[in-house]
């Protein structure tokens, strides 16, 4: 699997004059946006983890990029004027761990590139085209087999033509070190060597690099002014190219699964494995430590897998948390509290409910005072309760419960990678969620999220489930990074795929954006005269439930469908005591995509 990308960055751009004076050349703007920016979203699309990016010239610009996407990392080649572009791949070369993706950064293409190199067979690969008359032309050589033998500009002096070189290479780590060294020995003779130089050599001596040609691939390289007006040229071509790869839209307006992003469902789309290789448990180490940094402090948080729903995680939690000696405390303010309940009677734990309005405030000094009439142990609640889309005071409570020895069990179902969380400052031991609400994956992945100090007591608690039993999950995956049943392979590489999109955008810009279409939604309703369920100021802004309009002619299925004729889906409300239909705003969803809908529901009552 291909986790980083290097993308050289350090050269003056010295061609293109005035333009590349006072920044980097892939700054240069194409169809609104940097090339160097269209590239790095391509790379994180393509399930890139981390971008290295070498600078020099104007390193600031990529400084202040590193801050927009948080899976940059920068290595400045200190002696860029003084060297050429394989300077600046080893000033990178450091931070490098394995297999790589190596870009130049003055470069457009269709990102359908990427794809292929990531699907290659071949360890390293050289992208290559067909004849594109940029008039800048590097030529690739190669033997009978398809491997490199030279580069030339020079066309004359290449016997078998391969194609000429995009600018976009798949690289191992060691024939990096090799054309690192290569460099070093040759520093007198060659001081500004280029990359392609050094990877010819390497490719004679130890290592084989393949060529991959792509007849028709779209792309241009910018070194001058020329080449900037091909590339303009080119760029409606790139853009029809990858928007007839697109999947159709589909906004889901539900509480979950979430509208995913076309890269999250491209991203189950790969070779098939089998999940008990080395390489997959890689995979879900990955995915593993990557949730417990954004559930608390590194090393603080374990974070165990499990197969299926929300509910299988909330029903690991209560079969696996409580010894035979416990006794808890369930809230039950909505349909989520209710199935808490049901499942501690289905195990014939010692509990009891605390029952509350499923949309009013949660009386928090009334649950404190319940807890402290009896000897309770463990304590559990529902974040954020999908039902009504009421944010229970979870954190105030957790934390009063710690203060008095009480173990916190916390369904974060909805909550979590929305509403920013650290388990110890909010006094959360035990937390479940799943892949196919906030965090925008797809469906089939649960997550338990353990505080370590609550996870040890669980290895002398009775085994009261199989499948679901936390502590032998936690320890089995300690031990061989393997879960102990098969694993839902597709959807873990789609939560993949999500945890890199949710680093770059962060949670708490997420919540910002799930925000902004909530105030969106929210001025519609007050427009049209309907009525939220919930008081504004105990809302999560992340689901909303909204009382039936009073109206002879109201039928949530025509309302429904209405929506579903514009690309949008909604769900009814789940509470017996009110009439309601819930728009969830959770999802790869945008705030003008909501806009769009409350005009869809402005159309429709105005038929009431």
């Amino acid at each position: 699997m291909i986790r980083q990308a290097v993308i050289m960055a350090g050269g003056l751009g010295s061609r293109l004059k005035d333009k590349t004076a006072l920044m980097p050349k892939g700054f240069i703007e194409i169809g609104g946006m940097p090339i160097v920016e269209q590239s790095v979203r391509k790379l994180f699309a393509a399930g890139i983890e981390e971008i290295i990016i070498g600078t020099g010239h104007c390193a600031e610009w990529y400084e202040r990029l590193a801050v927009q996407y948080p899976g940059i990392r920068l290595a400045k080649n200190e002696g860029y004027a003084e060297t050429g572009s394989m300077g600046t791949l080893a000033c990178c070369a450091p931070l490098v761990y394995g297999d790589f993706l190596l870009l130049e950064s003055d470069l457009l293409y269709d990102a359908i590139g990427l794809t292929v190199l990531i699907n290659e067979t071949h360890d390293n690969v050289l992208l290559a085209s067909g004849a594109t008359g940029s008039g800048d032309e590097v030529y690739l050589e190669s033997d009978a087999a398809g491997f490199l033998v030279r580069n030339s500009k020079n066309r004359t002096a290449i016997v078998r033509l391969a194609g000429e070189l995009v600018g976009i290479s798949r690289v191992q780590k060691y024939a990096l070190d090799q054309m690192v060294s290569y460099m070093n020995a040759h520093r007198s003779d060659e001081p500004k060597m280029e990359y392609e130089t050094a990877m010819s050599a390497v490719s004679t001596q130890s290592v084989r690099i393949f060529i991959r040609k792509i007849e028709y691939f779209l792309w241009r390289e910018i070194d001058d002014a020329s080449h900037l007006t091909m590339a303009e040229a080119l760029y409606p071509k790139i853009e029809e190219a990858e928007s007839l790869r697109q999947i159709r839209r589909e906004v889901l307006l539900n509480p979950g699964p979430a509208t995913t992003s076309d890269s999250v469902k491209y991203a189950q789309v790969c070779a098939d494995i089998c999940p008990r290789e080395t390489e997959f448990g890689e995979v879900m180490e990955w995915i593993r430590a990557e949730l417990s940094c954004m559930a608390g402090k590194s090393g603080s948080i374990e974070t165990v897998l499990f197969g299926g729903s929300g509910t299988a995680a909330d029903e690991v939690m209560l079969s696996s948390c409580i010894p035979d000696t416990g006794k808890l405390l369930i809230v039950d303010n909505g349909a989520y509290g209710t199935r808490f309940a049901k499942i501690a009677s289905v195990y014939k734990l010692n509990f009891d409910v605390f029952k509350s309005s499923g949309f009013t405030p949660l009386d928090t000094e009334a649950v404190k005072a319940k807890l402290l009439e009896s000897a309770y142990t463990h304590f559990a609640i529902v974040y954020h309760e999908t039902t009504t889309g009421l944010l229970n005071p979870a954190p105030e409570l957790c934390r009063f419960c710690h203060d008095h020895g009480i173990t916190t069990i916390v369904d974060a179902v909805s909550a979590f990678a929305a509403i920013p969380i650290d388990m110890d400052r909010e006094g959360f031991d035990f937390m479940a969620s799943t892949s196919n609400k906030n965090i925008q994956g797809m469906a089939g992945v649960a997550f338990v999220f353990c505080r370590k100090e609550a996870l040890e007591p669980l290895a002398s608690y009775p085994m009261r489930n199989y499948y679901l039993n936390l502590w032998d999950q936690y320890q089995y995956f300690k031990k061989t990074r393997q879960t102990r049943f098969t694993p839902p392979v597709q959807s873990l590489y789609a939560l993949r795929q999500a945890i890199i999109e949710t680093k770059c955008e962060t949670i708490e810009k997420r919540y910002k954006r799930y925000s902004a279409c909530w105030e969106r939604l929210v001025k519609a309703v007050r427009k049209l005269g309907l009525t939220m369920l919930v008081p504004e100021e105990a809302q999560s802004k992340l689901i909303t439930a909204i009382i039936d309009p009073a109206s002879p002619k109201y039928s949530f299925e025509d309302l429904h469908e209405l929506a579903r004729g514009h690309g949008f889906t909604i769900y009814p409300g789940k509470l017996a005591e009110a009439n309601t239909f819930r728009i969830a705003n959770i999802g790869d969803i945008q705030p003008d995509e909501m806009t769009t809908f409350t005009q869809v529901l402005e159309i429709y009552m105005r038929t009431l």
